[in-house]
């Protein structure tokens, strides 16, 4: 209430905030989750609701951050000028949001580089390197409902920031008053006095040319599409990637066209979603394309619906990126350009199908925690031997990709190109990719992949979530789902115990994995994004169906896990 009080006291430059502020003060409950804490800067930036508060966004919270970044970059500079590219994508108070964080840098003496337009999220990362800045901004909260925003922070590699880099930048907010500690200067006159430019045309041609360098066949011109952008930043790129693979046959859903952080026709603009696919699906049933694309808000992840005798069925991002390191691998071989020994990367919660595939082309399968930059320093770890040719497809199974090392985080613009060139040359064969990963189905065993999702909302929420992983932790489960657990791994903790015993070499993670006598396994992880437990499960049958009844098993188990 003192801080509720004291924002009610400041002249806040947002009308929106006072007004906010002043409709809650006969609400107790609203007041507390405004301002019980502060948004908590971590791996992944800032997201929380827009609105009044510490725990919202808004523009003192995102001014905060960055003065919190720019001490940050102040101390380690070594008498170095620093440097900051920013990108938004198509969310509510984007704009505002850029523009200001741009103003707390120039007001330190840090050069910021702006877009002016909105632009996907791997964009951000391209400029960072691109124009050798010191950090990056990218204020998107990725596929979240409309009511988030967020802050997505970079290093100088261009992956999103390294846990004792945020934890060093969280030090400097946390030494911050919200009002009285911040530097800004206008935005105009940053321009004028030259600390704040616009990146230009050069820099998106020079992303979009990078992409269509990792192009596989060149050409996928054979190929009839529906697209959506789903009101976010894709649109431009994904159609001039298109355009450059030669596919002229482009639908793009109306409704869904043009930028909207209201999202009207997907409130949850996430394409692993169908809901968010529906308008798509729709027009697919006029249109009849060979495949529906969407790419979410900030168009890092890409979604498809494949035309399988006229009926679209979706594909998840397990079975793209199972198809995809197949595609790559198989391309490549029969094109003479399959480097030796080749690596590819995908995270502990993806499907365990990539392993036998990897295995029969040579392929070094290397795992890491979730979270796009831990596949990026692997990328860059690459980099540093001279080996970056090596590196064949990173992809995550919440429909992420990235077949390059030009960027250091997902990226739907290239994930795009690579699913049309994959379509494309199995139409030439008479196939449909719902035919091509039957076929690696067949051939390899009928690997399933699930996720139950468990939202907390709130103090209590959190609470409630913390509560659950300790309750895990000190009682682990010995049958799930009518199978004995014969192993489990406590990333937190580093150590493996039962069928696979020893040290985990990967970053602590909150993360909790079982392992049962049926060769299935669960994974038990909160998001770093969301207010909720996510649970994986993952099994494998000698039958499509005897699959789906396992899956269906640990399913009906998963509650129950955490005491629901």
């Amino acid at each position: 209430m003192t801080e509720y009080e004291r924002w009610l006291k400041e002249d806040l430059d947002d009308q929106d905030l006072t007004d906010e502020l002043l409709a809650v003060k006969d609400q107790p409950e609203e007041i507390n989750d405004r301002f019980y804490r502060d948004l908590e800067f971590g791996t992944g930036g800032l997201r929380g609701v827009i609105g009044a508060g510490t725990n919202r966004m808004n523009v003192y919270t995102v001014r905060k951050a960055t003065q919190g970044l720019a001490n940050y970059l102040l101390k380690h500079a070594n008498g170095k000028p620093q440097a900051v590219a920013i990108a938004h994508d198509s969310r509510n108070k984007g704009v505002l949001f850029s523009q200001q964080s741009a103003a707390v840098l120039a007001a330190n003496g840090i050069k910021a580089y702006l877009y002016p337009q909105l632009m996907p999220t791997p964009a951000l990362s391209f400029a960072v390197r691109h124009l050798h800045c010191d950090a990056g901004i990218c204020v998107t909260a990725s596929h979240n409902p409309a009511k988030y925003n967020g802050y997505k922070a970079y290093g100088s590699d261009g992956c999103q920031v390294t846990a004792d880099m945020a934890d060093g930048i969280m030090r400097e907010i946390n030494s911050l008053d919200i009002f009285a500690d911040i530097k800004k200067i206008d935005f105009k006159e940053g321009m004028e006095k030259g600390l704040i430019e616009y990146i230009g045309e050069e820099t998106v041609t020079a992303f979009i040319d990078s992409v269509y360098r990792e192009s596989i066949r060149g050409n996928a011109g054979n190929l009839k599409l529906v697209y959506t952008p789903l009101n976010g930043s894709g649109k431009m790129c994904v159609t001039r990637i298109l355009e450059k693979i030669g596919v002229k046959d482009v639908t793009i859903v109306p409704e869904q066209s043009e930028p909207d952080g209201n999202f009207p026709t997907c409130p949850y603009p996430n394409p692993e979603i169908r809901e968010a696919l529906q308008k798509g699906l729709e027009l697919c049933e006029k249109v009849q394309p060979d495949l529906l694309l969407a790419t979410d808000p900030d168009c890092d992840r890409v979604g498809i619906a494949v035309n399988q005798k006229g009926e679209f069925q979706l594909m998840t991002g397990n079975e793209v990126g199972i198809l995809l390191l197949d595609f790559i691998a198989k391309a490549k071989k029969e094109q003479g350009k399959l480097p030796k020994d080749p690596v590819a990367v995908t995270t502990i919660v993806s499907t365990d199908m990539v392993d036998p595939i990897a295995k029969d082309f040579g392929i070094t399968l290397r795992r890491c925690l979730t979270g796009f930059k831990y596949i990026g320093d692997i990328i860059a770890e690459l980099e540093e031997k001279g080996e970056e040719d090596r590196y064949l497809l990173g992809f995550e199974e919440s429909y992420g990709y990235l077949s390059g090392g030009y960027v250091r985080d997902k990226d739907a613009v290239d994930g795009s190109m690579l699913i049309c060139e994959m379509a494309s040359y199995y139409k030439e064969k008479g196939m449909t990719l719902v035919d091509a990963i039957n076929a690696l189905y067949e051939k390899y065993g009928y690997y399933k992949n699930d996720l139950c999702n468990f939202s907390f909302e709130g103090e209590d929420g959190m609470k409630a979530m913390n509560a659950m992983m300790d309750a895990l932790r000190k009682d682990p489960p010995v049958e799930i789902a009518g199978a004995r657990v014969i192993g489990r791994s406590d990333y937190l903790e580093s150590v493996s115990y039962g069928d696979k015993e020893g040290k985990i070499d990967l970053p602590k993670s909150n993360v909790l994995e079982y392992r049962l006598e049926n060769g299935c396994k669960l994974i038990v992880r909160p998001s770093g994004t969301e207010p909720k437990i996510k649970i994986y499960l993952s099994g494998k049958g000698k039958t499509r169906a005897e699959s789906d009844a396992v899956i269906a098993r640990m399913k009906e188990a998963a509650p129950g896990l955490l005491g629901l």
